[in-house]
This record gives structure tokens, C-alpha cells and sequence, in this order.
């Protein structure tokens, strides 16, 4: 009779790993990490969200390294700040995997010290990359630059700059998941979301006034107004953008640079739209600022005001986006005034809710009953409604209108 081992073995098995995939173990030999060495690499992999896929991932960025892939291997042994931000990394996405692989060498980006991003490292790090400077003319004040490189060469290395910074927001907001690291706060996660759109878009701007103007200086003065979750700093990994354009004039050069900045937004970062714009997807890309004061004293519909809370000067001409913002913010507070005002809000939470198809609705975290959408809409009208006399209400972020509301006693 066979008796059964007394004790189990030092290395952990796929099994004891949570790795299900038939692959493991040979993935595992390939990695090196199968013997007595690797127990806490293979317990670190373990804590990964996805521990197949994290080890994956690793077997594609072992073979796209060669040779190099010992220096990762070494440095992965003996650091746990780097385990714990690479395996949270790619144990969470395959889209960080893909661009890891396609970059074998970025993940030393993620090495050593890793100081949170900022608006000004993001805006370094962004504008560089296409060598761009303030354009000639240029108020001190206003995020205008011009970018030496163009066309498609601009947009490759845009997006490979802009995905290494959100690698390095993301490689810190799920390192503490694998090992003991900080743990980021959501709210600060969000604002350093925002700051990289930011910085993204000053340099898109930059790289459609050499493309638009290429041999003259801008001669238009071109505001964009971040709106929705940007514009309030509260931007998620995958939210797309929501901008609004301010010009003087107003004529087809600024149109022009507009549309470009979006299109090459667009192909290198996260969708950029500009629907939330007077007249929406039918009206003029961009406007002046008194077009924009006209249209919403005349024409403007409750759930454009409701949009306008967020609104927030992102970059160009800055002193034009502040106008913009002075002149339409005491419209805001007193659009609660308007007929019916309470009903169209509800009017229009419903016709989002419609959007959803019927069997969805319940459990639909965005847009169904009782989702966010839901709260974002019942904050906003106790904003609109007690905002009128009540300015500590006057704050952009939904968990900061909620934290003003609670300490006013209206929730």
C-alpha cells in the first residue's frame, strides 16, 4: 500500500495557484518559475485578479524581450513594489498586456520610484513626445503650442506616450491587489485621469495648429471647456471626452483646428465628442462666446444647464475658456426658476433610461434603475434646485456636490 505524502510540496502547483488554463504548467517551465526559488513570485502571481491571465501575458513578454527577459526576471525576484504593480497590471487587463508586449521594454517605466502623476509631468510627457512649443504669440497664461511632428507619425507616437502614462496611473492604483503598496484613493485615481486628458488634448491642440496654420502663427484664439466626468475631474479608464470649443473668432481656420484636434484626439487617446455643444451634434463645432451666452439665455433646454455644472476651462486659450465660464455659471444657479423644471429633468433621466434595452434596465450599472446615472441626477437637481442660495453647493464632482449637500442637511 502507497501511503500518501506526509507533507505538501515547497512549490505550489497550478492548481493550489487558482491557474486553470491547461497551459499553466508549461507555462510556468517556460517562465523558469517552477522550482523552490520562485515560491514567492508564484504566490504574488497568485493575487493577481486574473492569474491566467496575468501569467499569459508574461509568457508574451518573455518571448518579445529574449534575451532581455532576465533583467525583468531578476528585478520581479527581489522587488515587490514592481511585482505588485505589474502583476496587478496585466492580471487586470489585456489591453495593458498588449501594449507591454508591443513595448517589451516599458516595463522598467514601472521600476524604481513612481511619483503620481500630475497635470505638469502628464503635460511634459505629452507635449515632448512631439517636440511641441508655445506657439509664438501666445498668452502666458494659455496651454497653445505647436508640435514639430505631424500626420501619422504624431498620432503613433501620441498614443504609445499616452497609454505609458495611463500604465503608470493604473500599474499604482492596483499594485496594493498583489502586494503591500499604497492604496490610491478612487477620487485621486479620477483626478489624475482627467489631468493625462488634459495633457493629451494640449497636445493633440498642439499638433492641429502645425497641421491647420503650418506656416503662420494661430490666428485664432481657441478655448476647450471639458464637460461631463472630465470636466469634473472625475474621469474613468474608459470614459470617452466631452468638450465643448469657445473661438474669436469663430471662423473655418478655428473650425479646422477643432475638427483636427478631435480627429487626431480621437485615433490616439479615447473618443472625444463634442454633442454637448449648442444645437448638439447639428449645430457649429465651435462659437463665440457671445454666440454661446445668446443661444443659452434664449434657447437652452433644463438638461443643458444640468450639463453646464461640470463645465471647466481644459486647455487653449485659458483667459477665453474663464469668460466662458463666468458668463454661463450664474445661469446655472437659476435655472431651477424655469417652468417645469423639475419635470423635464425627470423627462429627460427617462429617455436616457429608454436607451436601455428593457431586460437590461435592472442591471445596468451606468444607465439602469437605480445606477449611477440615478444618483448623478438626483445630485444635480438638489444642486440646481438649493444651489441658488446655497454656493457651497456650487462644486463639480458628484462625491463632492454629495458631501456638500450631506453637510447642508438637504440628504
Amino acid at each position: 500500500m502507497v501511503k500518501p505524502p506526509t507533507s505538501r510540496s515547497v512549490v505550489p502547483g497550478p492548481g493550489r495557484l487558482g491557474l486553470v488554463e491547461p497551459s499553466a504548467p508549461e507555462d510556468l517551465r517556460t517562465l523558469g518559475w517552477n522550482d523552490a526559488e520562485s515560491t514567492e513570485l508564484l504566490w504574488a502571481l497568485s493575487r493577481a485578479a486574473n492569474a491566467d491571465l496575468a501569467l499569459r501575458t508574461l509568457v508574451r513578454l518573455h518571448d518579445a524581450l529574449g534575451e532581455n527577459w532576465v533583467a525583468l526576471d531578476a528585478q520581479l525576484r527581489t522587488d515587490k513594489s514592481l511585482r505588485g504593480r505589474l502583476f496587478g497590471l496585466i492580471g487586470a487587463s489585456d489591453a495593458f498586456g498588449d501594449h507591454l508586449v508591443a513595448e517589451p521594454q516599458s516595463w522598467k517605466l514601472l521600476d524604481g520610484d513612481m511619483p503620481p502623476i500630475t497635470r505638469e509631468s502628464a503635460l511634459t510627457a505629452m507635449l515632448g513626445s512631439v517636440d511641441a512649443v508655445r506657439e509664438e504669440g501666445a498668452s502666458p497664461d494659455a496651454q497653445l503650442y505647436r508640435a514639430e511632428v505631424t500626420g501619422p507619425d504624431a498620432i503613433a507616437i501620441l498614443r504609445r506616450t499616452y497609454r505609458d502614462q495611463l500604465m503608470l496611473i493604473a500599474a499604482a492604483d492596483l499594485a496594493a491587489t498583489v502586494e503591500n503598496e499604497p492604496v490610491v484613493p478612487y477620487q485621486a485615481v479620477g483626478h489624475q485621469l482627467s489631468d493625462l486628458a488634459d495633457a493629451a488634448l494640449t497636445a493633440a491642440l498642439a499638433v492641429a495648429v502645425a497641421t491647420v496654420c503650418p506656416d503662420k502663427p494661430c490666428p485664432v484664439r481657441l478655448a476647450v471647456i471639458a464637460m461631463g466626468k472630465c470636466g469634473a475631474r472625475e474621469l474613468n479608464y474608459v470614459s470617452d471626452v466631452d468638450i465643448v470649443f469657445v473661438a474669436e473668432p469663430a471662423d473655418s481656420t478655428a473650425a479646422r483646428i477643432a475638427g483636427e484636434m478631435m480627429r487626431i484626439g480621437s485615433s490616439a487617446f479615447f473618443d472625444v465628442d463634442a454633442a454637448l455643444r449648442p444645437e448638439g451634434k447639428s449645430g457649429e463645432l465651435v462659437r463665440t462666446l457671445d454666440s454661446h451666452i445668446a443661444y443659452y439665455k434664449r434657447w437652452a433646454k433644463t438638461w443643458e444647464f444640468q450639463a453646464l455644472l461640470k463645465a471647466r476651462p481644459m486647455t487653449g486659450d485659458m483667459e477665453l475658456g474663464r469668460r466662458y465660464d463666468e458668463a454661463l455659471s450664474p445661469m446655472v444657479w437659476t435655472a431651477s426658476e424655469r417652468e417645469d423644471f423639475v419635470p423635464e429633468v425627470q423627462a429627460m433621466r427617462r429617455r436616457v433610461e429608454e436607451l436601455v434595452p428593457a431586460e437590461l434596465r435592472e442591471r445596468e450599472l451606468k444607465l439602469g434603475r437605480g445606477s449611477l446615472r440615478d444618483v448623478e441626477f438626483a445630485v444635480q437637481l438638489l444642486q440646481l434646485v438649493h444651489g441658488r442660495a446655497d454656493k457651497t453647493l456650487h462644486v463639480k464632482s458628484t462625491v463632492d456636490a454629495l458631501t456638500a449637500l450631506a453637510a447642508g442637511g438637504y440628504i
